[in-house]
């Protein structure tokens, strides 16, 4: 499936694995390859047809100090408030492993090809998009 994919297969299983949690919108949680109701009635109630699951931390997997991560998910915040997009808090953390979770955002209305481009800016591995059918896929980058 993801045999085009530069990344080690471990990590590939572990971003597939992780839970993708919105805050502040319900109990929103977002698995990979799972449709979920409660984001088809986000997409409605918001209006869209799309949303992003994105973070701007540990770019590549690297692992950033915590004042880094803070900074550039500060500059993402930003850059969806300039772009006036609804969005909101969310944390992607695997249920086992070791890594801490990510700070991250749930953006409403933000297209594969613009999901695309902002987290290539960001210098992300991949991000979760999910169309109007409501079942969150991991998109990769590399």
């Amino acid at each position: 499936m993801f045999s085009e994919s530069s990344l080690p297969r471990e990590l590939i299983e572990a971003y597939r694995e992780t839970h993708y949690r919105v805050l502040g919108c319900g109990s929103l949680t977002l698995l990979v390859d799972q449709a979920n109701p409660e984001l088809e009635a986000a997409h409605h109630w918001h209006q869209t047809d799309c949303s992003s699951f994105i973070t701007a931390c540990n770019p590549f997997s690297r692992n950033l100090p915590d004042e880094e991560n803070a900074d550039r998910h500060r500059r993402l915040a930003a850059h969806l408030r300039q772009s006036e997009r609804t969005f909101f808090e969310g944390i992607g953390q695997h249920p086992v492993n070791e890594w801490g979770g990510e700070a991250s955002f749930l953006v409403f209305g933000l297209s594969l090809k613009d999901a695309t481009t902002l987290c290539t800016r960001f210098e992300q591995n991949g991000f979760v998009w999910s169309s109007a059918d409501a079942v969150p896929r991991l998109i990769l980058l590399r």
